[in-house]
């Protein structure tokens, strides 16, 4: 009798044991469905429940849920299709860095805040990058309440981890005949825009401008069907971005090794800001100015993306140059970014010319690459080229003054900056 007790004791115990797992597995992936209804969940506007959406999502996250480990620390990419067919390597445009691809095609603002728990914060990621938005206008959700949603991720972001560097993205452009018209997307950015405002801890990117054509659309060549970029477009996102992303140190974490030419001396050491100041200091042996406008990072001197949006800061060489001089320097430009170069004291525009202008016109400029610019002066007239294109033939300059470098729009590097004095 005793050993039959046992047994079913025994046999008690494994089914109070089985029920509980599987209670548990089903509320484990309880999480990972689509709620049934919006009751109780955070944010406003569209959730897509369509049955092939369900299955993705479904789908999509319980594999994920199988790599919270693995994925641990990882630079998250989040968003919807876009992000998604970007491939779970980001189309191997960033090697060496581990990435996890936490897109969902269809998805929306609103979805993205519902999954953000188990998809992102569990990883603890080492950064994020956000691109959302462009599914609630297809969902005919207002541009505030697109914002709105935006907001909520950030903040869960950002209290998840007070230092995690967080890059949002502009919207992409679309078309109107694809429910997305170049106005919503504009207000929706602009929106993004202010939501960040002042917020270091976010650095927000103009994509948008980067893809427009005339009319503010998506182009053909790089987005077929007016939606998703094609290789071409995955390409142009991976420039924007990693420029940004070599300043979170993220990628390009090595020295900039360059020898300087005989008879040039380098102005820049690449370590520290030695050498430069506002007008009434120094930064000799500081890696960063004083307020974090510009950093010596690898062999370039960063001029960082103001919070602000836009921010005018002046960095000048402590030494002045009153002889002839042939200066030579590489820039690099996000999206947009409006900087300059003073030479002796006149300002030189150095910017991403194709979109910033003034030289919208040059052929051999490299967008959101690095890029060189020479300056010859003699007799106080400069005359100044960009890979080789004439930027101002006779540019007229004071007899003696210093070199400077301004901040204004978007990130600016500059690297291997040196100068021969001509006797």
């Amino acid at each position: 009798m005793r050993s039959h007790m046992k047994l079913v004791s025994r046999i008690s115990i494994c089914v109070v044991v089985t029920c509980l797992a599987f209670s548990a597995c089903g509320q484990a992936e309880s999480k990972l469905e689509i709620p049934a209804t919006d009751d109780g969940l955070p944010g406003a506007g569209p959730i897509r429940r369509a049955d092939w959406f369900r299955n993705l999502w479904k789908t999509r996250r319980t594999a994920w849920s199988q790599r919270v480990q693995q994925d641990q620390n990882a630079l998250v990419f989040l968003g919807d299709s876009i992000t998604q067919g970007w491939g779970d390597n980001i189309g191997g445009s960033l090697p060496g860095v581990k990435v996890a691809n936490r897109g969902i095609s269809g998805d929306t603002t609103r979805g993205v805040l519902i999954r953000l728990q188990e998809d992102v914060l569990a990883l603890n990621p080492s950064g994020v990058v956000l691109l959302i938005g462009t599914n609630d206008l297809e969902e005919q959700a207002d541009p505030e309440v697109i914002a709105g949603n935006v907001k909520l991720i950030l903040a869960a972001l950002k209290q998840h981890n007070a230092k995690m560097p967080i890059v949002l993205c502009q919207v992409f452009p679309s078309s109107a005949s694809k429910s997305r018209s170049a106005e919503q997307i504009k207000k929706v950015n602009q929106l993004y825009a202010a939501a960040v405002k002042g917020d270091a801890q976010v650095t927000f990117i103009e994509t948008w401008l980067l893809f427009a054509d005339a009319q503010g659309d998506a182009k053909k060549d790089e987005f077929p069907d007016l939606l998703h970029p094609n290789k071409a477009g995955y390409a142009k996102w991976g420039a924007a971005i990693r420029p940004v992303l070599a300043t979170l140190g993220f990628v390009e974490t090595e020295m900039d090794n360059f020898t300087v030419e005989p008879g040039f001396t380098s102005l820049f050491n690449g370590r520290d800001l030695t050498g430069w100041g506002y007008r009434t200091n120094n930064f000799d042996g500081k890696t960063t100015s004083s307020e974090g406008r510009y950093v010596a990072k690898n062999g370039r001197l960063i001029v960082t993306t103001p919070p602000e949006g836009r921010k005018i800061a002046q960095l000048w060489t402590t030494q002045r140059f009153s002889n002839d001089f042939v200066l030579k320097l590489e820039f690099r430009a996000t999206p947009n970014a409006d900087s300059g170069v003073f030479i002796r004291q006149p300002q030189l525009q150095c910017r991403d010319y194709p979109l910033a202008g003034p030289y919208k016109a040059l052929t051999q400029y490299k967008a959101q690459d690095w890029n060189e610019m020479v300056v010859t002066v003699k007799d106080n007239i400069a005359h100044c080229t960009c890979n080789g294109e004439v930027l101002e033939a006779a540019l007229r300059l004071p007899a003696t003054g210093p070199i400077g470098l301004e901040g204004d729009r978007g990130q600016m590097e500059y690297r291997r900056i040196r100068l021969q004095e001509l006797r």
